[in-house]
């Protein structure tokens, strides 16, 4: 007799919150940020605030969220990053299906 015993898959799902500082309105910030998250797998958001600053809300793998920080910390050409505030969460689960731009 055969029995199999299941496993289950446990990945490292984290949250990140960034806040971007700089010249990061105006330049395709959030377009970028969303196209960086997709190739990555990340589910979440981001937005412009009143205060010009991009805040990106992103879930993940913690190795994905780790490169779309890294890509935060550049961002596009035009984008002139001051610096990033971070912060992290440990989740069990996904709580967003996709990673838009919010208004």
């Amino acid at each position: 007799m055969l029995i199999t015993v299941r496993t289950p898959i446990v990945t490292d799902m984290k949250q990140l919150s960034l806040k971007i500082h700089g010249d990061v309105q105006g330049v395709n910030f959030r377009w970028f940020i969303k196209e960086e998250a997709q190739k990555l797998a990340l589910v979440g958001w981001v937005r412009n605030t009143s205060l010009g600053i991009v805040e990106v809300c992103a879930e993940g793998e913690e190795e994905g969220l780790k490169e779309l920080r890294e890509y935060c910390m550049v961002g596009p050409r035009l984008a002139m990053v001051e610096r990033v505030e971070e912060e992290w969460k440990e989740i069990e689960k996904r709580s967003l299906v996709e990673f838009k731009i919010v208004h």
